[in-house]
Formats: structure tokens, sequence, C-alpha cells
């Protein structure tokens, strides 16, 4: 593992909790010191309950908060996390949480990136008409380990409650809401912030596993870590009938402090299945 961050001191843009568990994995393998910034509010860049629009994409989220957890907390190393729900790009059937883990290490001008998607999400939310039907929905997504989120309608931002996490605060909560002037119905969901989802943030975890993978990974000109596979070269040829696949035959990897870029042939197998042959399986 690269020394260049051994001694130091990072902040982490959280008010969610993530500091359980993406500083053991950081500061164990990287020998630094991981804080939080005093006041600060990740929610001012966005909210998973929408009621505060998120500030450009994923990733320019995620690099607004590290830059302003840095300048809070003054130090030259910032980590902060930004999570994304949607469409999975190999299922688009099937909604799938990927998550982004990031450090800036603004002393020597780079940054380095952590991913994980995977299909398995609570995500959830639906329109109830009674503290019955609230209560299943509860059960479906693991209440009360993980919470819901009770409001008027689902873009309604005027009456939200964030964090229920015990079934009288959810019938209090649902009956308070259903109980409004023609309202036969109030939208329950997963809350998805960090803190009140056990789910998410096992796969916060492992977006930290995925950064420190690539920042293990050295640069061979200028000896940085951050040496990322930033695309691939497709052709893997099949075994079958030697024509080239759509499968990847080569990684294209790139610094990311020098740009130094280098085409790393795969390893792992020589030959794809034929099941996987346009022309043998088309």
């Amino acid at each position: 593992m690269s020394p260049i961050f051994n001694g130091r001191t990072a902040v982490l843009a959280t008010m969610h909790g993530k500091e359980k568990v993406i500083a053991p994995i950081l500061e164990n393998k990287l020998g630094i010191k991981i804080i939080l910034p005093l006041n600060f509010d990740s929610d001012q860049f966005g909210t998973f309950t929408r009621d505060k629009a998120r500030t450009g994409n994923q990733l320019e989220a995620a690099r607004l908060k590290a830059h302003a957890a840095m300048k809070l907390a003054g130090v030259d190393i910032g980590i902060a996390n930004e999570g994304s729900f949607g469409a999975d790009p190999s299922m688009p059937f099937l909604q799938s949480n990927f998550e982004l883990v990031l450090l800036i290490d603004a002393k020597n001008n780079f940054e380095i990136r952590g991913h994980h998607r995977s299909p398995e999400t609570n995500m959830a939310g639906q329109y109830v008409s009674s503290v019955e039907e609230a209560l299943e929905f509860a059960k479906r997504i693991g209440f009360s380990e993980h919470a819901v989120v009770v409001r008027k309608s689902e873009k309604d931002n005027s009456s939200i409650h964030k964090g229920i996490q015990s079934e009288d605060e959810l019938r209090k909560q649902t009956q308070k809401l259903l109980g409004g002037f023609l309202t036969d119905k109030v939208y329950i969901e997963t809350d998805m912030r960090a803190h009140m989802n056990p789910t998410r943030m096992e796969k916060i975890a492992r977006a930290t596993e995925d950064l420190l993978k690539n920042i293990d990974s050295t640069c061979p000109n200028c000896g940085m870590p951050g040496f990322v596979i930033v695309d691939v070269k497709k052709g893997l040829i099949c075994s079958l009938c030697k024509s080239h696949t759509d499968s990847p035959a080569a990684y294209i990897r790139k610094c990311q402090k020098c740009g130094t870029e280098r085409i790393i042939p795969r390893e792992d197998k020589q030959y794809e299945d034929p099941a996987l042959c346009n022309w043998c399986n088309p």
C-alpha cells in the first residue's frame, strides 16, 4: 500500500454515521486518522427524501461534500460517499444501488474513487390508507432495523416524518397524516439514509473496499496510487470458433495523477465460453 497517506489526517464528509464502516477499513490499511467535520450539514447537497435536490450528479455532489468538509476541518484529505438508486445497466427491469466513495488528496492534487453496484436493496414506497397497511409495508422492508419515512404524498415535501423506527411512532405519524382534511391515503417509503438503512451501509463498505483496491494500484510512471481501470477493450477469443466476442480482452488503466495509460491484457482467462459468442450462440 502506498505510504503517502501514512500519518496524515482525513475528514469524512458525513452526518449519517458512515464512519462506522468507512473509517475502520481505511485507517487500518492507509495509516490515516479519520475525523468528522464539526457542524457539517450533508443535506445541503441533496437528500434521499427529495426535499432537497442533489447538487449536480453523483460524483459532483461527492466532490462538493468532500471539499466542504476539508474546508471546515482544515485538512488536505477529504472523503465522501454518495449513493444512487435506479435501473441496473445490465438488468434494466431490476432496481440497483450504486455507491461511490471518493478520496480527494489536495496535497498531491488527485482523487481516487471506489464503486459498488448491487441489486440487493430494500428501497421501496407505496400509498397506504390505514395504519395496518403501513405496518405491512414496514415489515416487508425490514422494519424496525431499517427505518421508514411517512409523508403526505410521494412528491409533497410539506409533511415528512423521517427516521421512524418504532411501531408506536409509525402508528402515530400515519394516523396524524391520515387525519388531515381530504386525506384518504399517505405515502410510506424506506428511509435510505445510511444510518437508517443497514443494507445500504453494507454496500458503502463494499465501495470503500473497492477504493482501497484502487489506491493499492500504483502508476508505473509516477508511482502514485490510483492506476485504475477506466475502459475495456472487447474481443476475447471464442474457444470454439476463434472469433472475437464482445467480452473484454484487455483493460485500459489510467493514472489519476499524471494521466499515464496502459492496456493490460486479461490474466484470468484467454478464451470465452461459446455460449457468450454471437457466432456460436446468436
